[in-house]
């Protein structure tokens, strides 16, 4: 993953529970770089270490913090890093989820080597839709469940997430309803 993610999550861990959480998040972590540059790709293990060190310093389970780190992505690092394109998706939560197809292509321009999720929309309703999440990272649908939990919280539209199909017990990829 490309360090903006680590340093997304160092955002997260310093502001909510400050500096010294993080400094003994990443000693747990057994991760020693002491600053990530955005635009460069780490190992994902690196990530994994950071998060599953962050749910033993802050004694919640890892599916808490990939969740919570979901939220904070959209809210503060999309927002900051990414406002642009984010405003681009759409003028609401549906519109942009039905543009979430075609997000990463755009996202792609700015991290070539990149390796994105992919993601589909089906069944569409008036106050609802489906998102299908296929991802070759294994264990990141609470982070996904978070993402789509904070684009409800920036478009201002209360959510209720739902992880319908899990990838891991009964399909090839994972499924979300997501209802306002």
């Amino acid at each position: 993953m490309y360090g903006i993610v680590n340093r997304a999550i160092e955002d997260l861990i310093k502001s909510k529970f400050g500096e010294e959480s993080w400094e003994r998040v990443k000693e747990k972590s057994g991760v020693d770089i002491d600053f990530f540059i955005s635009n460069e790709p780490y190992d994902d293990s690196i990530t994994y270490k950071l998060a599953t060190a962050a749910s033993e310093e802050l004694a919640v389970p890892l599916a808490t913090v990939l969740n919570e780190f979901g939220e904070w992505w959209i809210m503060k690092t999309g927002k900051e890093k990414y406002g642009g394109l984010m405003e681009a998706g759409g003028d609401d939560l549906k519109e942009f989820l039905c543009n979430l197809p075609v997000f990463h292509n755009r996202v792609m321009l700015i991290y070539p080597k990149l390796t994105p999720p992919e993601f589909k929309v089906s069944d569409i309703q008036e106050n609802s839709i489906q998102v299908h999440y296929f991802s070759k990272r294994l264990g990141l649908h609470n982070f996904v469940e978070g993402l789509l939990s904070g684009l409800g919280k920036l478009y201002n539209t209360p959510v209720v997430v739902e992880h319908i199909h899990h990838r891991l017990e009964e399909a090839d990829h994972d499924i979300f309803k997501v209802s306002w």
